[in-house]
Formats: structure tokens, C-alpha cells, sequence
């Protein structure tokens, strides 16, 4: 689900150069790139398993206690 992070705007043109040097698709595709480089983190264990399917609407609510 989309989200908004207010950053200043030295921030966003610092973001937009990363975005472009990188040839990123998006700025959540820069942020996660420089997690995985600032953490160390192996590509495989970023994000979810790619063994599990993508949920649904019912699963969602399945999963949920309201």
C-alpha cells in the first residue's frame, strides 16, 4: 500500500540524482536499495517470500480481527 514521506526538498533532489545514477523505477526502488547497502541485508531475505502467493482481499480479511 502506497504511503507519503515528507522530506525536505535538497532530500528529494538528492533522491531524484541516486534514482537517475541508479536508472531506478521509483523512489521506494532507491530507498530500498540503500537499506539493503546500509544493512547488509542479502537480496534474498529483502521483501517477501517469493514462495508465498500474493494475498487477496479475503485473505486479508481472513487475517484481520475487526
Amino acid at each position: 500500500m502506497p504511503t507519503t514521506v515528507q522530506v525536505n526538498e535538497k532530500t528529494l533532489q538528492t533522491l531524484n540524482k541516486i534514482k537517475k545514477e541508479m536508472k531506478a523505477n521509483s523512489h521506494d526502488q532507491v530507498i530500498k536499495n540503500l537499506i539493503v547497502e546500509r544493512k547488509k541485508i542479502p537480496h534474498s531475505m529483502f521483501g517477501s517470500n517469493r514462495k508465498l502467493k500474493t494475498f487477496t482481499k479475503d485473505d486479508e480479511a481472513e487475517f484481520h480481527d475487526l
